[in-house]
C-alpha cells in the first residue's frame, strides 16, 4: 500500500453577484505536489443555476470553468499561467479574486489516491 502524501483542495463556487455574497459549488481542484497531481472537476446543475443567476448564461460560466480546466492541465492555449509548474497554477487559481468564479479558503488532508479523492470530494461538495 503506498505512503498516504499530503494533498490540497479549494471548493470552486460560482457567485452571480459577488456583492451579495451568495455562491454555488461547481468544482473542485486538486494538488498533491508528491505525487505530481493536479485535477479539476467541475459541474453546473442547470435548473439550480437557472434559479439562482439571472445576470450570467450558463455558456458565460461553462466558459470560465473550461479555462481553469485548460490551465489545471496546462494546455497551449492556457496563457502564461498555463505555462507554470503545477503548484504556481494551482496557486494561481486558487487566489483570493473578486470575480465571478472564486475558489474557497485551501483545506489540507492526506491520500493514498488523489483521484479518487479529488472525485469522492467533489461528489459531497458539489453534486
Amino acid at each position: 500500500m503506498p505512503d498516504k502524501q499530503v494533498y490540497e483542495y479549494a471548493i470552486v463556487r460560482f457567485y452571480p453577484q459577488v456583492e451579495r455574497g451568495e455562491c454555488m459549488n461547481v468544482g473542485v481542484v486538486l494538488f498533491c505536489k508528491a505525487m505530481r497531481f493536479l485535477g479539476f472537476r467541475y459541474a453546473v446543475d442547470e435548473n439550480k443555476f437557472s434559479s439562482f443567476s439571472k445576470h450570467h448564461t450558463l455558456e458565460d460560466v461553462k466558459q470560465n470553468l473550461d479555462a481553469f480546466q485548460k490551465i489545471v492541465k496546462g494546455e497551449k492555449d492556457s496563457g502564461l499561467i498555463g505555462e507554470q509548474d503545477m503548484a504556481s497554477r494551482f496557486r494561481w487559481l486558487t487566489a483570493k479574486r473578486s470575480t465571478i468564479i472564486q475558489a474557497s479558503e485551501i483545506h489540507p488532508g492526506y491520500t493514498e489516491n488523489p483521484k479518487k479523492t479529488l472525485d469522492r470530494i467533489f461528489e459531497e461538495m458539489v453534486l
